[in-house]
Parts: structure tokens; C-alpha cells; sequence
């Protein structure tokens, strides 16, 4: 079992996000911790870019105001590394393929493990790209996250075969963003994934209340919460750990007791 299933070990899993350098990388830092604290069970990551073609407004203005920061690939895994001795749950990193391709795929892998990341979300890379670095990150061990949206259909079966750590499926079409009802048919989507794969399975886009994220677990291994978190960090800047962890905390107390 690698680190990243591990965050599915205790019940259902509470994935967070947070920009890298939003507004800043000792902010950042601090809501790792916090998030921690709060009960997240795997804490993604998003490497700042200038073009978020997979996120909503409010995660594309965390990019936007992390770079006008200054944060930078190679700060941010100098920042991580610094940290991962008091970090105890898996990182993941979430970023886009032309960041990794321009960083230089070897160079970016081997300096993931060295800061102790346990997975990419890549989500510009169809299954049908991923042999660009799938193998790298394997030699690296690290895992490779796989997304399945509603409408991959018959691409499922191949997509779940060569899985790591989790299956992310994608609630809604569409980009990242707070949504006031899930309204495609995730129940079904859950049911076909989780018939196919052993793997944890988790979901996101869209979810930010407490009862939408207790609805989606009693479906799904886990849920994924973002677009609220940066909500928050956007509203209260360098002030914002602890909003941050309170809404963790409540997202996470709203999934505890769900069996699987």
C-alpha cells in the first residue's frame, strides 16, 4: 500500500486544496498545518500557473495572485521540503503538463520525492498522454492520478487498470468551482469506478458544504473540497488559517462516522 492509500485508512477521506504561494508561501505553509490539524487526510497542492485551463475563476485568481507574489516551481518545493518532517499526510501535487514538460520531466520528479510528495494530479493529461510520464513517475514511485469525468464512459476500464493512490472522479463537467447542487448522476458513476477498482475512490468539483460532502461520502471512499477553501484564503489573506481550519474541521466531522 503506498502513502496515498494510507489517507483512506481511517474512514472516509477528507482531500483539501490549496494554491501553492497564495498569497504567499508562509501562509501557505501555515494552512498545510492547519489543514492538517483540521483533519485533512491528503493535502493537494496546486503548483501556480499562468493558464488553469481545468479551474473556475476563484482557484484561476489564487494562480494569478501567487505568481504576482513571486512563487515560483522551485520555491514552492523548497518550501515543501522544509516542511514534510512535520507534515504526516500524504501531498499531492496538482499541475499541469506544460509546467512539468518546461521544468524538465526527470529533474521535476526527482525533486517531488526529495520534498516528499506522493502523487501528481495532472489534469491536462488524458489517459491516452500519460505514457509522456507515467514510466518517470513510477521509477520515482510516485503515483500518478488517474481523473475520470462523467462522460469517460468505455475509457473507465482502461483508466482504473493502470490507477495509483486514488481515483479522482470529476462530479461535474466543466471547471473546478463552489456549486449549489451536484447535478449529474455521480451515484452511478461511483457505483461503475468502485465496481472496477479496489482503489480508494474520491470525488470532487463542486462539493463546499458540509451536507453535500456527507451525501458524496456515503458514495465515494473520500471527497475532495477546493474552490471553498480558496474562497476563504482569497477573503482573509495572511489572516486566513483559521477560517481554513474550521471549515476543514467542519467537512471533516460532517464525513466521520460514515461507513464503508
Amino acid at each position: 500500500m503506498n502513502k496515498i492509500e494510507n489517507g483512506f485508512q481511517n474512514g472516509k477521506a477528507l482531500i483539501t486544496f490549496v494554491t501553492g504561494g497564495d498569497p504567499d508561501l508562509e501562509t501557505t505553509e501555515r494552512l498545510i498545518y492547519k489543514m492538517q490539524e483540521g483533519g485533512a487526510d491528503v493535502i493537494e497542492i496546486g503548483i501556480p500557473f499562468s493558464d488553469p485551463i481545468a479551474e473556475g475563476s476563484v482557484i484561476q485568481k489564487a494562480n494569478e495572485r501567487a505568481l504576482k507574489g513571486g512563487c515560483t516551481t522551485d520555491k514552492l518545493l523548497e518550501k515543501i521540503e522544509k516542511m514534510k518532517e512535520n507534515v504526516h499526510v500524504p501531498l499531492v501535487f496538482l499541475t499541469y503538463f506544460n509546467s512539468i514538460y518546461t521544468y524538465g520531466v526527470e529533474k521535476f520528479m526527482s525533486k517531488c520525492v526529495k520534498s516528499g510528495i506522493a502523487g501528481l494530479i495532472v489534469p491536462d493529461l488524458p489517459y491516452e498522454e500519460q505514457g509522456e510520464i507515467l514510466p518517470i513517475c513510477e521509477q520515482n514511485g510516485l503515483c500518478l492520478i488517474s481523473l475520470i469525468a462523467p462522460t469517460s464512459k468505455e475509457r473507465i476500464q482502461k483508466i482504473v487498470k493502470r490507477a495509483k493512490g486514488f481515483l479522482y472522479c470529476v462530479s461535474s463537467l466543466g471547471v473546478t468551482g463552489v456549486r449549489k447542487e451536484i447535478s449529474t448522476d455521480v451515484k452511478s458513476l461511483g457505483k461503475i469506478v468502485k465496481d472496477l477498482s479496489s482503489l480508494p475512490c474520491a470525488v470532487g468539483f463542486g462539493i463546499s458544504t458540509p451536507k453535500q460532502g456527507r451525501e458524496m461520502a456515503e458514495i465515494f471512499d473520500g471527497i475532495i473540497v477546493g474552490s471553498s477553501i480558496v474562497d476563504r484564503i482569497e477573503k482573509y489573506g495572511k489572516e486566513s488559517e483559521q477560517p481554513v481550519y474550521e471549515y476543514v474541521k467542519s467537512m471533516k466531522e460532517a464525513i466521520r462516522n460514515i461507513s464503508h
